[in-house]
Formats: structure tokens, sequence, C-alpha cells
């Protein structure tokens, strides 16, 4: 396996504390989400851990429908949600991917496959539920594909 990009980022005082990238672009205050009491105008890893799975899974659909000799619209979004969860005295985090391409045809392929190839799909596969929609409705999946992250995926196959 060949190493293409290594980011690199310090976080100091947790939920409450600052990350900063190593070349200084993101420079953030953290704080606990504002619904569970944190502070507003700060942000928390459950949204940067959306905003990054959505850039990286629309990148993935842009170069799949390349792959298939299609252009995505520019319209085209991805909509990530990110939650976190409790079981007992345990965290974890589920993801809803919702794909809106305008103008597509076979988009539950697209996402299918986009999901496939995507990094963060890749590195969350068995450890995060995670469903995929598009346009807010469950992508219909072929049972031969990886899909999701786990047992409890919700993809509507």
């Amino acid at each position: 396996m060949k190493t293409l990009y290594t980011a690199e980022a310090t976080a100091t005082g947790g939920r409450s504390g600052r990350i900063r990238s190593s070349d200084g672009v993101i420079d953030l205050n953290m704080s606990v989400p504002q619904g569970l009491g944190g502070k507003q105008g700060a942000t928390n890893p459950e949204q940067l851990f959306a905003a990054g799975y959505a850039s990286c899974f629309q990148q993935a659909l842009i170069v799949v429908a390349q792959r298939n000799g299609q252009r995505l619209d520019p319209a085209s979004t991805v909509q990530c949600s990110v939650s976190l969860t409790q079981s007992d005295d345990a965290y974890g985090l589920a993801v809803t991917l919702d794909v809106h391409l305008p103008g597509t045809e076979a988009a539950d392929q697209l996402v299918q496959e986009a999901h496939r190839i995507c990094p963060y799909s890749i590195g969350t596969r068995g450890n995060i539920e995670v469903q995929l929609l598009v346009e807010g409705q469950p992508a219909q999946l072929t049972a031969d594909q990886p899909n999701a992250a786990g047992p409890e995926n919700k993809t509507g196959a």
C-alpha cells in the first residue's frame, strides 16, 4: 500500500479545548455539542467527522461517475449526519449519508460504488452503522456488495 497523504492535527483540552492542523489551516475552538450543554460558536468532533465524510463521499461519487463516462451535476450534494450514541458506559457513532444527484441515472448504483471505494466508508466498515439514502429514500443496493459498516446497516436492501 502506498501512502498518498498524511494529515496531522493536535487537540488540547478534549471536547472543551482547541484543535489545530499542522499547517494551521484548521485552528478551532472545540465544545461539547450545544444540544448537550456545550457552548455556541465552537465545533465538535461529530461535525468535523460529518464534514470530512461528506466531502470524501462526494469525491468518490465524482470518481465513480467519471469511470462510468458520466459527469455529476454541479448541484449534486452529500449531506452527512453523524450521531453520537451511547450504550451503557460506552459511546459510539452512527452515520447517515443522504445523496442528491439531480439528473443522474442509476443513482443507487453510483452510491453503492462510491461507498465501496470511499476511504471513510472503508475505514468505518464493520465499526459504525452507515445508512445510505438517495434523495431521502433508502438506497437500493445489491446484496452481493459490502455496502455498509456493520450488520445493523440500514440500506434498504
